[in-house]
């Protein structure tokens, strides 16, 4: 274990972007030199409330830190993220890592020649409901995922957060990274459904994916409902498992005989956000391959692309 403090920035202070600023100034392995906004008076009130400074430009934030989150809507991720990787900066680009598959396959190209790590934010696997679900879940049979929000609030001259992008690629690709993971197995048919309803793109929708190993995933994703819900069920054979990434509980149900056993989950209760920027600032110290390499962020988004094409087709 490394015992060097890594010199980190934030760039995008927005709604999410504030809090890995405010982590930050948490870690005691980190060393937060600054942030970076296009909205300088929004940086400067960030920094300011965290005891940082606000750069009047990215590059030189990039000349003064080792590794930085990109905070940014997606569609400025390849600019953005590109800009900071060809300086040799570590970057840690929130989920999705970008808007298409090229572009995702640029920065994952990108990050190999100048030997940085890219690291995605895909948070919910540093949730700690998913590493119970990981050393439980074997070979799962049947998933079901429903991830449910408000539409986001407005923002002055500019679309509500996240509505760049269709709600799979907002919301519904923290779920795709997860069932990717936890089946391990090739997509081999998508069915899907999805509508606009407040904003240009998708603003619900709904998956079925047969994997080749057999495995059938449900995954429903909205940003236009009134309660707020990230719920995982997976099934197994003689086995079910009912869990809640916003509470971090959940419960178990097992085949005894012609009996169902269940109990709750041991869960050791934890911030997602904060784990995933711990881990982060680790592998940037050990020279160490992310939960979550721009390979695998790639990889959901090509899945999260398809199913938009997919769906698409479907309509027209």
């Amino acid at each position: 274990m490394s015992n060097r403090t890594i010199k980190v920035g934030v760039v995008g202070t927005g709604a999410l972007g504030q809090h890995h600023t405010r982590i930050y100034g948490e870690l005691d392995e980190a060393e937060l030199v600054g942030v970076y906004d296009v909205d300088q008076a929004r940086a400067q009130s960030i920094a300011t409330k965290n005891g940082t400074h606000a750069f009047a430009t990215m590059d030189e934030l990039a000349d003064a830190v080792e590794a930085v989150s990109v905070v940014v809507p997606t569609d400025l991720h390849r600019d953005v993220a590109g800009q900071l990787i060809e300086r040799d900066v570590h970057v840690l680009i929130e989920k999705p890592i970008a808007t298409t598959t090229a572009e995702a396959e640029e920065l994952v190209a990108l990050a190999k020649a100048h030997h940085v790590i890219v690291q995605v934010g895909h948070v919910e696997r540093f949730n700690p409901v998913l590493s119970y679900l990981e050393k439980a879940a074997k070979n799962p049979r049947f998933i079901e995922a429903h991830r449910l929000a408000s539409y986001p609030p407005p923002r002055e001259g500019l679309h509500p957060r996240g509505t760049e992008v269709s709600v799979i690629l907002d919301l519904m690709i923290h779920d795709l990274e997860v069932i990717l993971h936890l089946v391990g197995s090739k997509v081999k048919d998508i069915h899907a459904v999805g509508v606009p309803v407040l904003s240009p793109t998708e603003d619900i929708a709904n998956v079925r994916l047969a994997f080749e190993n057999g495995c059938v995933a449900n995954v429903t994703a909205s940003r236009v409902s009134p309660e707020r819900m990230r719920k995982i069920r997976v099934f197994m054979e003689d086995t079910y498992i009912s869990l809640d990434y916003q509470k971090q509980e959940g419960e178990l149900y097992r085949k005894k005989g012609f009996a169902i056993d269940r109990e709750d989950v041991p869960i050791e209760k934890g911030e997602p956000l904060a784990n995933q920027l711990r881990a982060f600032v680790a592998c940037v110290a050990l020279r160490d391959q992310p939960v979550v390499s721009g390979e695998h962020g790639a990889e959901a988004l090509t899945l999260a692309v398809d199913i938009i094409h997919r769906l698409r087709e479907g309509a027209s």
